[in-house]
């Protein structure tokens, strides 16, 4: 939300009470005011286009993340008047000298999204919020000189902000890079490896390696773009949004204004106030629940993925099976023999050869069939697999953060107050062997020094907890999508069982031509139920 404009006064006199309700309802009870992530939900509640939401948004004067009562009320004011169709803008609260309209924004109950005790340490966003949030494409373009690829581009479009944008890899490792550094207790996804790390490279396997990281590519922007935090930062708005010639340079400028997240979030010091007390048992039982999350839904992926390779090996199959029944580019086939049936072996019985002639008709069966199991490989693979490997990514990116936490600031902490004690045991032998003055003091500036950075280490210990707090519980708000995973999978099967039996059973009546008539005898039935007909004994005893 961009800070602009709105010159148009307001006043508790000039608005319906239903605009104080809103106002009470969704409040953050502490500071008087709310809080830009807030509105921006309430904003997605109310069904305006996407575009129009944002042109409300960019109409509103935020300053340090939060709306006043009165820019309130105007935005309030600047949604019920869309709602009935006007443009919003300034100049339409202007010249409107009626009372405002009431904006269209359901339940009131359902806006009380902040805890009633007003607890910042909890996160109140459902699964279908975060979803909504923003969905980012992520196609490829690749740049071609002459006949060799010389670099692959990525055409990046955002529905929150309707916008589109070329990127390259790069550009993605900059903003990654970034990203770590302002929020470094936070949930960041790993990026895809640039390069393939091992096999032999061939045309197939870089074009299977470059869909493969556009896939992951897409995973990464879209989890970072639906971060409740990271949605309202500015270097996501610049990464998704800007069409200069140095989105890097643009990036990095970003990054240098606002510093990282423990500088300029509000409660940053005051994170160890609404911590548990038994924080660190809390972080040691989640962080082993996730691990035995991670390593199920890695299986699930697993299966997931072997099905859909199944789906297309079996597409192969029934493509060969089907051109294995007629002549394919003058191939050898049982369609296309050609060799006499002999008149000693057949007595004179022509079934072959009319069976000859029918085969060649069923390939075009088959091939469908094939194009069914092909669909339905795809569908696995894009709707189920590529869900799989979102929420993995996820869970990964948490154990990374759990990985940084220790190994980082904990570590840090614990590596100040050795180096304190040692300084303090150095004063005392300074002390005691009464050295000069001067040496003393060193002594005493070094330690008030590195009591200081004690300080700061403490604060921002209790900070990468408090944000780990929040990071499990974004976890366990995206553990709903199992029930998304789980509803894709069926629907495919039921799809793809649909549409391959509607196929085999179209076959089935065009195989009585296999069985000729002679003699003006009928053909026998297919199966038993068509008829009385049973297979000799010889090929299938008892």
């Amino acid at each position: 939300m961009t800070a602009c404009v709105m010159e148009v006064v307001i006043n508790e006199g000039s608005v319906p009470p239903y605009y104080r309700e809103v106002y009470e309802a969704i409040r953050c009870k502490q500071e008087d005011h709310v809080q830009t992530d807030v509105f921006q939900r309430l904003l997605r509640k109310t069904d305006l286009p996407v575009a129009v939401q944002n042109q409300i948004a960019e109409h509103l004067d935020c300053k340090e993340g939060f709306l006043s009562k009165l820019t309130l009320y105007k935005a309030l004011a600047l949604i019920a008047l869309a709602q009935k169709g006007k443009h919003p803008s300034p100049k339409l609260l202007e010249n409107f000298t009626q009372e405002f309209p009431k904006p269209s924004l359901g339940d009131l109950q359902a806006l009380r999204m902040q805890p009633a005790s007003g607890n910042p340490l909890l996160l109140s966003q459902t699964l279908a919020e975060l979803l909504d949030i923003d969905t980012v494409q992520v196609e490829l373009i690749p740049e071609k000189k002459g006949l060799f690829l010389k670099h692959v581009e990525y055409e990046i479009t955002s529905q929150r902000f309707q916008a589109s944008v070329y990127r390259r890899y790069s550009d993605f490792d900059v903003f990654h890079e970034l990203l770590l550094q302002r929020f470094a207790y936070r949930m960041v996804p790993a990026l895809p490896p640039k390069r393939m790390l091992k096999g032999v490279l061939t045309s197939t396997t870089d074009r299977e390696f470059i869909e493969g990281r556009r896939r992951a590519l897409g995973r990464f922007i879209n989890l970072v773009a639906r971060h409740p935090f990271f949605s309202e930062d500015g270097l996501i708005k610049i990464f998704l949004t800007f069409s200069g010639s140095d989105v890097q340079n643009k990036l990095r400028e970003s990054f240098k204004t606002a510093g990282d997240e423990f500088m300029t979030c509000k409660i940053a010091t005051q994170a160890k106030e609404y911590l548990p007390g038994d924080i660190q048992a809390k972080f040691s039982s989640s962080r082993e629940m996730i691990r035995n999350i991670f390593n199920s839904f890695q299986k699930l992926r697993d299966r997931a993925e072997r099905m859909a390779v199944r789906s297309v090996e079996t597409a192969t199959d029934l493509l060969m099976f089907g051109r294995e029944l007629r002549q394919v580019e003058g191939r050898h086939s049982l369609g296309s023999d050609t060799m006499p049936v002999l008149s000693w072996a057949s007595t004179n019985n022509n079934t072959w050869g009319t069976m000859r002639q029918s085969l060649k008709g069923l390939s075009v069966e088959f091939a469908l069939l094939a194009d069914k199991a092909a669909q339905q490989g795809k569908r696995e693979e894009e709707d189920v697999v590529e869900k799989l490997n979102l929420f993995l990514d996820l869970l990964q990116s948490y154990k990374d953060l759990c990985e940084r936490h220790e190994k980082g600031v904990l570590h840090d902490h614990q590596r100040a107050l050795q180096k304190y004690s040692v300084i303090k045991r150095q004063m005392m032998s300074a002390t005691v062997q009464s050295k000069e003055q001067v040496s003393v003091d060193q002594l005493e500036s070094r330690i008030v020094q590195q009591e200081n950075a004690i300080v700061t280490m403490e604060l921002r210990n209790y900070f990468s907890l408090f944000c780990l707090h929040q990071e499990t519980q974004l976890i366990c708000t995206y553990l709903q999508i199992t029930a998304h995973i789980l509803g894709a999978f069926v629907n495919s099967q039921i799809q793809g069982h649909r549409e391959m039996s509607v196929v085999w059973n179209d076959l089935q009546p065009k195989l009585g031509c296999l069985f000729g008539a002679p003699n003006g005898m009928p053909s026998p039935p297919l199966t038993p139920q068509q008829g009385n007909w049973k297979p000799p004994n010889a090929f299938f005893p008892n």
